[in-house]
């Protein structure tokens, strides 16, 4: 696989990232070590994480997936230099108290401290891909539909601001690009004019979820990357598992329902957009469809993301090396136009029912 150049950024990585949020709570750390030796023997080349994984967070594994990570640097002379990092700081933490106490806010100095403290976990001193998880500002995402004024917090630290602080971070070295999570095509606007205004980075990359169950990023986010010249990270490309086919005969808690899987074990995430009904009820449908045309779910959903051409790099999750394999096995599988037409067809009947 050919490298893809991020956004208008100097780094050029390989269009599948090995995404780390199950380290540190489904992935122990000597698994999750054979999972990016793995990576790197297969060319991998790109690597995210975040300062709130593991997955779902809390207080018992929070900077876990970091700290594992920057383990297996240390214990792995020279991979470092072959693997470009990414990770994120966190938006605003209501209702997680161990992230900056719950705060409404992140304010300058407090992504100024948290890239700091991301650097020591990681045991490296430069972040290829700084991003901001999710907006500062009130966005529907997680679930959330509909965007509402009345949420507004005019006290939060502004985009300006935002990119100011990042600035700080480049100039000193310390990030190589900046990116974005969770964001709207207002948000990927206001930041890249920011910039352009003011001679401050500008935004490479946004990740935000593209699956087959959720493909609201072709609803006005993929012209704004497009004409902006900012790449988008395609993240849950199996709908959290929904789209490999280990639900459709049992739902998420029937008896034969595989209990490793993170829809089964984790009631928080039942509760989120994956988790929903209708989300599986579409799923089948898209596994159906695969298998009809010889193909497993896996193979027809990430061919999906990894051929469209609004995806700069999809953003895998695995919890073992199987299916690490699996994943990077699935490239090169090409989707005919017939297919293509059926899956779009499902998408028309269902639309996006894990938004």
């Amino acid at each position: 696989m050919k490298n893809v150049r991020l956004g208008q950024s100097d780094l050029h990585v390989t269009p599948i990232c090995l995404g780390t949020m199950t380290f540190g709570e489904q992935v122990d750390e000597a698994t999750a070590h054979r999972i990016l030796d793995r990576a790197l023997e297969r060319g991998i080349n790109f690597l995210d994480t975040a300062e709130i994984y593991s997955v779902p967070t809390k207080p018992e594994t929070y900077n876990a997936t970091e700290k594992i990570i920057g383990n297996w640097y240390a214990s792995r002379p020279g991979a470092r230099q072959k693997m470009h990092l990414a990770t994120k700081v966190a938006g605003p933490s209501r209702g997680m108290d161990w992230v900056r106490k719950g705060s409404p806010n992140v304010t300058p100095a407090e992504m100024l401290a948290a890239c700091d403290d991301s650097l020591k976990r990681l045991k490296t001193d430069v972040i290829d891909l700084y991003q901001i998880h999710w907006p500062l500002r009130h966005v529907p995402m997680f679930g959330a539909m509909y965007f509402d004024p009345a949420k507004d917090d005019p006290t939060v630290t502004s985009i300006h601001e935002q990119l100011e602080a990042l600035g700080k971070l480049v100039k000193a070295g310390k990030v190589r690009a900046i990116g974005l999570s969770n964001e709207s095509p207002y948000g990927v606007h206001e930041f890249v004019s920011l910039a352009e205004q003011h001679g401050l980075p500008r935004v490479a990359t946004v990740q935000n979820p593209y699956c087959l169950v959720n493909r609201t990023v072709e609803n006005a986010l993929d012209e704004t990357l497009h004409r902006l010249g900012v790449s988008l990270l395609a993240y849950s490309p199996l709908g959290f598992g929904l789209l490999t086919g280990k639900y459709d005969a049992s739902g998420f808690l029937g008896t034969d329902a595989p209990k490793d899987g993170r829809i089964a074990k984790f009631e928080s995430v039942r509760k989120q957009r994956w988790g929903r009904a209708e989300a599986l009820d579409a799923a089948r449908r898209y596994n159906a469809l695969a298998r009809e045309h010889g193909l497993t779910p896996t193979q027809m959903a990430l061919a999906f993301c990894y051929t469209k051409w609004q995806v700069a790099s999809t953003i895998i999750g695995v919890t073992s090396v199987a299916q690490l394999d699996e994943d990077l096995d699935a490239w090169g599988t090409t989707l005919s136009p017939e297919l293509l037409k059926a899956i779009d067809a499902i998408r028309k009947d269902m639309r996006d029912p894990a938004v």
